[in-house]
């Protein structure tokens, strides 16, 4: 495979596997596996777009153009410095579904997606302020953290599911080293701290 293909397919994997996509994901799992399988369609439909709106599409459209607006880059965005403005509209959009969740009264396990997610962000944004860690394997080890978490509570075999987000997260690491967004030692912790954040936020919440 030539390089220009490696760098592809490595940005590729990390357009696909945006940090945002965690609360998605996560509420998917839920609907999959737990007795909220049982609600209705609509409903369920529902919640997707609203977290789809709030977590997804508000803070992707808002941070491109902020970046746009300062003139940068991706790989420029990338710098540890300049990182904070984006951390804080993606927080404050992940506020904005939590507060609509409330005020609709969906079931707090759904909630517990987005604490999870909120928690991972924040955790992210005040290492930032002192070293640069990947928001991309936080994202993705918060999945594997909230699978693990649900699979506990609804008493299910997470096996399968885990080796894919294994597989996914080592694909996902390599693809920002390619890049070099991330070293090996930000990659691995970022993950790390996605899983313990996540587990705990699921099952405290």
């Amino acid at each position: 495979m030539r390089e220009r293909d490696i760098i592809f397919t490595a940005r590729l994997l990390s357009s696909i596997f945006n940090p945002f996509y965690l609360p998605l994901v996560g509420l998917i799992i839920l609907f999959m596996f737990s007795y909220l399988s049982l609600l209705p369609f609509f409903f369920k439909l529902q919640v997707l777009l609203i977290v789809y709106l709030c977590t997804v599409l508000l803070p992707t459209l808002l941070i491109r153009l902020y970046r746009h607006y300062q003139g940068w880059t991706l790989y420029e965005m990338g710098i540890k410095e300049r990182r904070m403005v984006p951390y804080i509209i993606s927080i404050m959009s992940y506020f904005l579904c939590y507060y609509l969740m409330n005020m609709l009264h969906i079931p707090h396990f759904m909630s517990s997606i987005l604490v999870a997610a909120l928690a991972i962000q924040v955790v992210c944004a005040i290492i930032n302020l002192f070293w640069k860690i990947s928001t991309h394997t936080a994202a993705i080890g918060g999945v594997t953290g909230a699978l693990l978490a649900f699979s506990a509570m609804f008493v299910f075999n997470p096996v399968w599911w885990l080796c894919l987000l294994i597989i996914i997260a080592g694909l996902l690491g390599t693809s920002r080293m390619i890049l070099r967004q991330h070293t090996l030692p930000q990659v691995v912790s970022g993950f790390l701290l996605g899983i313990v954040l996540a587990y705990i936020s699921v099952l405290c919440f």
